[in-house]
């Protein structure tokens, strides 16, 4: 990698203010940097997301799409597991993107097709595909309810029938819970109007349905700092 990449001015807006929007240069990369800017946990939640993804029937045949996939986190995981050519990551951090690459070369896969893109309002339809599955780990947690309406709408029409989006996210027991929540494990403070922000399932599934899609709720998966799982099927 080359030069400084740059980070949209609307990128660090829409991730809000944990350092997520910070762009790293290759020197950076090298060091691994990126490994801690994703919120750390590097091993655990990767293979998380993956085993999770494998239980719910994800096969090396599907069509993933990986909705904030960071510096590959989990990604790394599913490009191994997956036919190539069937992985797409976007991130709104186009240096991340770039970390992405980086670990796919040291995991021995750069050969294996995956499709990386830097966006900030969610162009899914650019990889030009129908997804049979779809996953957005830590991603919500930081996104305004109209930037989550955004993806969800966008995800939406690029899922395969009967294809399904996971989204994990820090639970509040009512809509418009305006009180800060303590979430164990993990100790993660959350909020209703600032980053790392709390939603209901309710207010959830209600952004689904505007997106036509149905939701459900699957709850603790074994998340490391208290993060639950949903998950809205494409009609």
């Amino acid at each position: 990698m080359t030069g400084n990449p740059r980070v949209d001015p609307a990128a660090a807006a829409l991730q809000g203010v944990n350092g997520y929007w910070r762009a790293l240069d290759g020197d950076d990369i090298r060091r691994g940097e990126h490994r801690t800017m994703v919120g750390a946990m590097w091993d655990d939640i990767g293979k998380l997301q993956f085993e999770f993804l494998r239980r719910e029937g994800l096969e090396p045949r599907h069509r993933l799409l990986d909705v904030g996939c960071g510096a590959l986190r989990g990604g790394v995981h599913f490009v191994r597991y997956l036919e190539p050519g069937r992985y797409c990551g976007i991130d709104a951090n186009a240096s991340l993107i770039e970390a992405g690459r980086h670990e796919l070369a040291l995991a021995g896969l750069a050969d294996r097709g995956a499709q990386l893109l830097a966006d900030v309002d969610f162009n899914v339809a650019a990889f030009d595909q129908r997804f049979d599955y779809a996953i957005a780990v830590s991603l919500v947690t930081h996104l305004y309810f109209n930037h989550i309406q955004i993806c969800l709408a966008r995800v939406a029409q690029t899922l395969a029938p009967g294809g399904r989006f996971y989204v994990t996210f820090f639970e509040a027991p009512h809509a418009a819970h305006l009180a800060p929540l303590n979430h164990a494990p993990g100790e993660i403070t959350t909020a209703y109007a600032h980053d790392p922000f709390h939603q209901s399932f309710d207010e959830l599934a209600t952004l689904a349905a505007r997106a036509g899609l149905q939701a459900g709720l699957i709850g603790d998966f074994g998340h490391p700092r208290g993060q639950r799982m949903a998950v809205f099927h494409a009609a």
